[in-house]
């Protein structure tokens, strides 16, 4: 079996990864492609840098546009050559469908998307603009399927890589606190998002949420998980915080799994966690880690996406589970003044979100068949032309 597959980002590559070691435990496979060191190290020679392709907001492209262009006409190039059986592309939708297309109109190639677009909450015309160029969706989420099949594709559930995710031990939780000495100390985890965007625009409200907590519960601990090249910004604008946070990036020498290991222990020895919208809800239940999701984005951006919204929840956990256990306060709500009351009667009883992240957790495939061999049994089952 020969297969192209495209990645542009790192959570595509970590997806990538798992199918593309799951199809290899099922049968021969050879690969082409686009993906990042995890697919690399699968057995992918990658045409070029992932990197090149991580690329968001319309300010970052316009620049880089001549560059993407010829990376996508050389993606397609390289598609064509190599003829695969099929070919697999994997998120990041403005690179990898403008491929999906022109290898359709240039051949018979059965074509895959991994991770349906999120048509249930927003731009419902995604779906049938989709299913022009390709044949299959392999979904995250269960209830996604029926949306994909509604506008023309075959769709697969096959589970979220978060219930793939290694738990660290007791013991290696118990020494991330004593490495940092929280000991024993309330803590709290503050995720003001991974785009630099979303940290400038929600650390400063984060800040005031943190001040107002640190009347009534003075005695918590506070930690930040970043990436590096964030890190600096974000060190510098919690320097002034009431309650000072435990930065966590990436330190000179240190692999990028020893940072996921080092991450899991902080998401893991937090008690409770205040988060950007996103998947990092469900990273957090895989954690138990009771949340309150805050997010805002600038005023166009608000005004325009709110009248499009088709859901009154965007914390994947509320959905999941059709609750809505986790307190969120998004656009106008997202304010500090609101946000530490909720916060704080989280921290007096946390209890009442356990029950709607088991529940999400069961729904997304925990203790079953890990999702990547899931993908590839169903590329396999839907077959190859």
């Amino acid at each position: 079996m020969r297969v192209f597959v495209i990645a542009g980002e790192a959570s595509g590559d970590k997806l990538g990864a798992a199918l593309m070691a799951g199809l290899k435990s099922l049968t021969e496979v050879e690969f082409s492609g686009v993906g990042g060191p995890l697919m690399e190290a699968e057995g992918l020679q990658s045409l070029f840098p992932m990197d090149e392709l991580s690329v968001m907001g319309l300010a970052e492209v316009l620049p880089k546009y001549p560059a993407l262009k010829r990376r996508l006409n050389q993606t397609v190039e390289a598609a064509l050559g190599f003829a695969p059986d099929i070919l697999i592309t994997i998120d990041s939708p403005d690179f990898c469908l403008r491929v999906a297309r022109k290898v359709k109109a240039a051949s018979a190639i059965r074509t895959v998307h991994y991770v349906a677009p999120s048509v249930w909450a927003w731009r419902a015309g995604r779906a049938a603009k989709m299913a022009r160029v390709i044949d299959h969706v392999l979904a995250l989420l269960p209830f996604e399927p029926p949306f994909m099949t509604a506008a023309g594709m075959e769709c697969d559930f096959v589970g979220h890589p978060v219930v793939a995710e290694p738990r660290p031990s007791a013991q290696d939780v118990a020494a991330f606190r004593a490495r940092h000495g929280l000991t024993d100390a309330p803590l709290l985890m503050v995720l003001p998002g991974s785009r630099r965007g979303e940290v400038t625009r929600l650390t400063p409200i984060f800040g005031e949420v943190i001040a107002r907590l640190a009347h009534e519960r003075p005695d918590t601990r506070l930690v930040l998980p970043t990436s590096r090249h964030l890190a600096a910004l974000v060190r510098e604008m919690v320097a002034d915080w009431t309650i000072v946070p435990l930065v966590l990036a990436p330190e000179d020498g240190q692999t990028p799994a020893e940072f996921t290991a080092q991450k899991a222990c902080a998401f893991h020895a937090a008690d409770w966690a205040l988060a950007a919208s996103g998947t990092v809800s469900l990273e957090l239940a895989a954690a138990r880690t009771p949340m309150v999701i805050a997010y805002d984005m600038n005023w166009l951006s608000r005004t325009l996406i709110w009248r499009m919204l088709k859901v009154d929840t965007l914390t994947l956990v509320n959905l999941v589970s059709e609750t809505r256990a986790v307190p969120e306060f998004i656009g106008k709500a997202c304010r500090a003044e609101l946000i530490a009351p909720e916060l704080l009667k989280l921290m007096e009883d946390p209890g009442a979100q356990m029950a709607a992240m088991e529940t999400t957790l069961e729904r997304l495939g925990m203790g079953g068949e890990a999702p990547g061999l899931r993908a590839a049994r169903a590329v396999l089952k839907r077959g190859f032309t």
